[in-house]
């Protein structure tokens, strides 16, 4: 089933793509790699989830809000590229988890986002992947992650 097909029959509402926050592309094609941009959990009222995993928010609410992230960049691959059917695979995920220093669930915070784009793209989706905790992330939100995909 073509991910554009999933999106319907999962009933996902994507946000809209997030603004730019800065300076930079929240695409840049190579090739056949499509290099999106780091993206926090975007809501679709125009504002961002905050909170940081061990002080105020709990796994499972890390969780969500990772999920929330990977519908971001759901939303800015479709932009970016038209349609999410151009996405061959998932090569390499980094995530940074906004937490505290004795919060050690990271890889399992992220999981949140992974799923949704096993569920998405099913084995293509799931990629290398990296989860780092930080002290901070900008606008305290508590998950960021960017991807590399191979595109057609």
């Amino acid at each position: 089933m073509s991910a554009e097909a999933k999106i319907k029959e999962l009933d996902l509402q994507l946000p809209p793509a997030p603004p730019r926050g800065g300076v930079y592309n929240p695409c840049v094609i190579v090739n056949n790699l499509a290099y999106i941009s780091g993206h926090g959990p975007y809501l679709a009222d125009g504002t961002y989830l905050t909170g940081r995993l061990g002080e105020d928010m709990t796994l499972e609410q890390g969780q969500e809000a990772a999920r929330l992230v990977g519908l971001a960049l759901l939303s800015t691959i479709k932009a970016e590229l038209g349609s999410l059917d151009r996405v061959k695979r998932v090569i390499k995920s980094l995530a940074l988890v906004n937490s505290t220093n004795d919060f050690v669930d990271q890889p399992q915070t992220v999981n949140g986002y992974s799923e949704l784009f096993a569920e998405v793209f099913g084995e293509a989706g799931i990629g290398a992947r990296s989860a780092l905790g930080t002290n901070v992330l900008p606008g305290n939100i508590p998950v960021e992650i960017e991807v590399i995909l191979e595109i057609e």
